[in-house]
């Protein structure tokens, strides 16, 4: 690999096993040895030929009714083949809502479509795949949840829908309405898109780490924390550079043995960051959490997240706050310094 700015090599060739063929297409962003890298063309045509196909990106947007479900759609997303390459629970202002909404104004739902979509927080999503844009259409099934009952029982809409507005998740229906529904979540601009869900209350922080995102254990770590009773309040897909982590991770250095190797996990792909309020006080996530080394919490705490999802001390599944008194701050390292 040759870096083209500094005119310099920046890797000679070398086994990396984290990186795989099926990665290599356009428009895709992997990270070699803690370098975040985007594939924008094909060196030569051959290349093109073999690397090259029908990749497409499109919105799925998780409606307020459904959120409480995310973890079984996340699921549903990575089983069908689809990678997450964006991710970030929103609140709706009503200008965004008919920004969304624009091809519906003349229908007679309009004002309830876009009182719902706004009604409480939703879960965007950039979602990338073979023919993603008719693929993602299908799995979702019919939009009125009651047709798609009889005439797709196996749909999204089917098992999480109440009826035509209530029907669990959206998808455009081109790829023209991909690109223009995605600019408005992820303007490419650089610019927000619309706000986070963030409460900053009664909060603490958890990050899924990249080797849990990677192999697809994303959608059970939050059905897991879900079901434990906690709330996901705020969720973000972050790509971290690793001066972001080694801020992040400050206390650690000098204090714990593997600090080097942690900030090299977190920055060595794409990690999901969430506000977790504990609003029952017998509730700590910490708790839920377990030891950080997963050996120690198969023994000990077997059903907590490290035990069941983690690796090693490094691939322990989740980051969780360790004081009280910081959960706050490292929710607003993410949520309020990381997303502007």
């Amino acid at each position: 690999m040759y870096d083209v700015k500094n005119h310099r090599t920046f890797l000679k060739r070398t086994k990396y096993d984290d990186l795989h063929l099926e990665d290599l297409f356009v428009g895709n962003k992997v990270t070699v040895f803690s370098r975040h890298l985007s594939l924008v063309d094909y060196g030569d045509q051959y290349t093109a030929r073999k690397l090259g196909s029908r990749k497409e990106r499109t919105l799925a947007l998780v409606k307020p009714d459904a959120v409480p479900k995310i973890g079984e759609l996340i699921d549903i997303i990575i089983n069908a083949g689809f990678t997450i390459t964006k991710a970030k629970m929103m609140v709706l202002s009503r200008k965004e809502a008919m920004d969304l909404h624009v091809d519906h104004q003349s229908k007679p739902f309009y004002n309830e479509l876009l009182q719902f979509i706004a009604s409480g927080p939703a879960v965007a999503m950039e979602i990338l795949g073979d023919d993603a844009v008719s693929e993602w259409k299908k799995l979702l099934g019919p939009a009125n949840s009651g047709v798609a009952r009889s005439d797709a029982p196996g749909s999204i809409r089917a098992m999480f829908g109440t009826d035509g507005i209530r029907n669990a998740a959206h998808g455009p229906d081109s790829f023209a309405s991909a690109a223009r529904e995605l600019e408005l979540f992820f303007p490419s601009s650089g610019g927000r898109g619309p706000a986070n869900s963030a409460k900053f209350t009664n909060c603490t922080c958890c990050i899924i780490k990249p080797h849990a995102v990677n192999e697809g254990l994303t959608g059970k770590i939050i059905k897991a924390i879900l079901d434990g009773g906690f709330e996901i309040s705020a969720l973000q897909l972050f790509n971290m550079e690793r001066a972001n982590v080694e801020e992040f991770y400050e206390i650690y250095k000098g204090v714990v043995a593997e600090y080097t190797e942690m900030v090299t996990e977190l920055c060595s792909g794409p990690c999901i960051a969430l506000e977790i309020r504990q609003l029952d006080p017998q509730k700590v996530f910490r708790d839920f959490c377990g030891p950080s080394d997963p050996e120690i919490a198969r023994h000990l705490r077997p059903g907590t997240l490290r035990a069941i999802f983690g690796k090693n001390k490094i691939q322990n599944a989740v980051h969780c706050t360790d004081l009280p008194e910081d959960g706050l701050l490292e929710v607003q390292y993410f949520f309020k310094i990381l997303d502007n």
